[in-house]
């Protein structure tokens, strides 16, 4: 089966764009898009590397078509597709993955593979560590703290496949998190519960402040020679969640918002060119660590953030917080461990209106990594392997979200659905025949958001994101789904405000993968578009021709 795969997750404006085409044993056309517009198109005769030579900064889908195609068949005739992304500043991005595999000599070509097929630009090494408060002390192979294999080769060797298609390798190291062997030592650090016992992670870790300053020393050294003796690019910065306030053994107070702050400015103070991404666990301490010196915002959800909504508004706040830094949720897909009961249709759809919702707000999901697995759990060793459908899901949608990157995580967009959409604004709105359209994610609804898209040269477009709720009896996004219904086709009517008209463009993931234009009606002062129905999520762009609508 003909296969499409970037030499690159992501490339620079200086970089020469390539596509390496697999299986390909007909002649054909490669053609690269831009929002809907056609950039180039390049003959094809066999299997290979197309070098495309360097594109602008932007998102591309590609395709392949083969000489074969039927012209006058009105069916998608494309064989294969991809997308690429052009970005000036490769830290802007965070597409995030995970790798927790590390047995001496196993083979990392799938995993390359799969780090370029869904352009996963960071990727988590989960678990690689001799021990949480001493990095690097078991020698070349060792099992870690929970009795996994790791050969020290096996972790250069995947950060070495990282770098050779521009992905950063970040070491997962736990920031306030120490063993039963290594915890006499750091006791006096303790962070203490009302009874005066350490919190901890059951019995397998201690919990002490991170940013005691010989903690933060001993940390920020252990991080620094695993940079030097190992070769990552930086650290996942982890912690759990709790406590929120706390006294050390010294009848000190801490804060631990603030301790967490002082632990990455000494972190980034220590390693001033390593990538740091810390977790923010369910949402804690987000508000006091977004502005860190850190390279990402990262936000891991659990209950009460169980709906859509809920996703949505934790995407929302760490957007604004962030200050144009990349924000990435884990949202673990724990409904793939009900497939035997439930189907694996159910779980996909669940994962795909969780990724609408949280691409359609402008954040990427840590969901994917090693050759074929899934998240299904914090502890990222205990995965899910993909059926092939997943896979086509994730491929897809993947696709998707960097080809119309520019539309979604740029950080000039605005939402403005509360001021154009409704019949009070009546500026741009969508309707259905056979659904209501809301403002706010509810079951049996077509989910609607406008954002304004502001361009490099001023000027603004319009999207307008439509996530499909029908049949649906609630929101939980890690529960199974259903597949939607249909709501019928969809009625777009903008407000007027000149003579010439605007481009409207629409995409959906699972049923037109790039933009393409639709016909526009006019109606007095407004104008009128039918739009097919979602699957899931539709993508509707309005351009004008001024730069106002």
């Amino acid at each position: 089966m003909t296969d499409l795969l970037p030499t690159r997750t992501s490339y620079r404006p200086d970089e020469p764009v390539a596509i390496e085409i697999r299986d390909c044993v007909e002649s054909g056309t490669l053609s690269i898009w831009r929002l809907g517009d056609l950039v180039v198109a390049h003959p094809v005769h066999c299997a290979g590397v197309i070098e495309l030579g360097p594109l602008p900064v932007g998102g591309y889908s590609v395709e392949l078509q083969t000489d074969q195609t039927d012209q006058t068949d009105q069916t998608d005739q494309t064989v294969a597709r991809t997308a690429v992304e052009v970005v000036a500043d490769v830290r802007s991005v965070l597409r995030y993955g995970f790798v927790v595999d590390y047995r001496p000599g196993r083979n990392l070509t799938a995993v390359q593979d799969n780090l370029r097929r869904l352009h996963l630009t960071g990727v988590q090494f989960y678990d690689w560590a001799y021990r949480h408060a001493d990095l690097l002390g078991g020698g070349d192979d060792y099992a870690d703290a929970l009795g996994q294999p790791v050969s020290l080769d096996t972790v250069r060797e995947l950060i070495e496949a990282c770098h050779r298609i521009g992905s950063d390798a970040l070491g997962y190291a736990a920031v306030y998190a120490v063993g039963p062997q290594e915890w006499p030592k750091w006791e006096h650090d303790a962070l203490l519960t009302a009874s005066g016992q350490p919190y901890a992670l059951g019995d397998f870790l201690f919990v002490l402040d991170p940013a005691a300053p010989d903690w933060l020393d001993h940390l920020a050294a252990d991080l620094k020679a695993a940079i030097d003796q190992v070769g990552f690019d930086g650290f996942h910065l982890d912690q759990y969640g709790y406590p929120k306030r706390a006294q050390r053994p010294d009848g000190a107070v801490v804060d631990v918002a603030r301790s967490f702050g002082t632990m990455i400015g000494g972190v980034r103070q220590a390693l001033p060119q390593a990538r740091l991404v810390f977790n923010n666990v369910n949402d804690f301490p987000t508000w006091a660590t977004a502005s860190a010196p850190q390279d990402a915002v990262y936000i891991e959800v659990w209950p009460p953030h169980v709906g859509y909504e809920d996703l949505a508004q934790v995407a929302t706040r760490a957007k604004r917080e962030a200050a144009g830094k990349p924000v990435v949720i884990a949202a673990y897909q724990h409904v793939y461990d009900q497939v035997a009961a439930v189907g694996v249709g159910a779980a996909d759809t669940a994962t795909g209106l969780t990724m609408a919702t949280l691409f359609s707000h402008g954040v990427s999901h840590l969901l994917c990594g090693e050759a074929d697995r899934i998240l299904v759990d914090p502890y990222s060793v205990r995965n899910h392997v993909v059926a092939g459908s997943t896979a086509d899901l994730l491929h897809r949608w993947y696709d998707f979200s960097v080809a119309h990157s520019e539309l979604l995580y740029g950080a000039d967009i605005t939402d403005v659905t509360g001021s154009f959409a409704g019949s009070y604004n009546d500026d741009l709105d969508v309707s259905y025949p056979d659904a209501p359209v809301e403002h706010s994610a509810r079951p049996g609804t077509v989910w609607r958001r406008v954002t304004a898209v502001r361009d490099l040269d001023g000027s603004e477009r319009y999207v307008l994101h439509l996530v499909n709720l029908t049949g649906q009896s609630d929101t939980c996004w890690d529960s199974p789904r259903q597949r939607p219904g249909s709501p019928g086709r969809g009625r777009l009517r903008i407000r007027r405000m000149g003579t010439a008209l605007p481009r409207v463009s629409y995409a959906d993931p699972d049923a037109q993968h790039r933009l393409i234009d639709v016909e526009l009606t006019v109606d007095g002062d407004y104008v009128l578009a039918d739009l097919p129905p979602p699957q899931l999520w539709q993508l509707v762009v309005i351009e004008a021709e001024s730069p106002t609508l």
